[in-house]
């Protein structure tokens, strides 16, 4: 579906006005591309159309909002880079007496159980607290709740192992007809929280920010906000993750961190 950059801008911008939530600066074709997909399921036929109904009905925009900022996760994805996390960072924030993470646009909550999981199999659990933020409240819930469809089990099991896991995975969930539960202790220390990189601020200091696969659909001007945003949240020598196609090279920031992986894109605040 062809619609221009200023009907795209102005959806924008009444989004950002009427509901605060700020997508103008993430990356054009993939909110074109997203928006197209909504337009399409729903038989929409014009970019303005869309604009009129999802300002007039929040149940609408809660689906339109699921759909721009779904991002796809699984537990233990790239499983070099939670091995790497195991041996690299917590080793040095077992130092710490106490210790904050925060995962940040965490979708469903795969990669927060696969923290979780990390820091209980490294003694770490019980002094840490993981703040898990996104901002699509639908998303939020389901992380809340814990509850994934056993099919992935499969290869998250198989991920778990490559990443050096400990025990057997099957020991963190229960099966019940077509879905998993994970175990309760692994959530006791998680704190769920609606956070919006694009407009939200720091909230507190952190040893270590998790971010994957967000900043993908960014374009590089808030990008650059939101590594800051990550700096200034982060604690002296405190660590941040990013996705394998992430980087620190355009940013204000890339001489105040140093690498620690390089291919798991994994810094130590200076």
């Amino acid at each position: 579906m062809n619609f221009d950059n200023k009907e795209l801008k102005d959806l924008l911008e009444s989004v950002r006005f009427v509901y605060g939530y700020d997508f103008t600066d993430y990356a054009e074709a993939s909110v074109k591309r997203r928006i197209d997909h909504f337009m399409n399921t729903r038989k929409i036929t014009a970019l303005e159309k869309l604009g009129k109904m999802i300002l007039h009905d929040e149940k609408l925009f809660e689906e339109f909002i699921q759909e721009v900022s779904v991002t796809v996760t699984e537990m233990f994805r790239d499983p070099v880079f939670y091995k790497s996390i195991r041996e690299n960072v917590l080793k040095r924030l077992a130092t710490y007496p106490f210790i904050k993470i925060w995962i940040a646009g965490c979708a469903t909550g795969e990669e927060i159980y696969s923290i979780a999981i990390l820091l209980q199999e490294e003694g770490l659990l019980n002094r840490s607290v993981i703040y898990a933020t996104d901002i699509n409240q639908k998303s939020l819930q389901i992380a809340k709740d814990g509850v994934y469809p056993v099919e992935n089990m499969k290869a998250y099991t198989a991920n778990y192992q490559k990443a050096h896991g400990k025990k057997s995975f099957s020991e963190y969930y229960k099966a019940k007809y077509n879905s998993v539960m994970f175990d309760k202790s692994l959530k006791q220390n998680i704190v769920f929280a609606a956070h919006n990189l694009a407009v939200d601020k720091s909230f507190n200091e952190f040893q270590l920010i998790i971010c994957r696969n967000v900043l993908i659909y960014f374009n590089q001007k808030l990008q650059n906000k939101v590594i800051n945003l990550f700096y200034e949240s982060l604690c002296p020598f405190g660590f941040l993750g990013l996705g394998n196609k992430e980087s620190l090279l355009f940013t204000d920031r890339k001489k105040y961190f140093e690498e620690i992986d390089r291919k798991e894109k994994i810094f130590m605040k200076k």
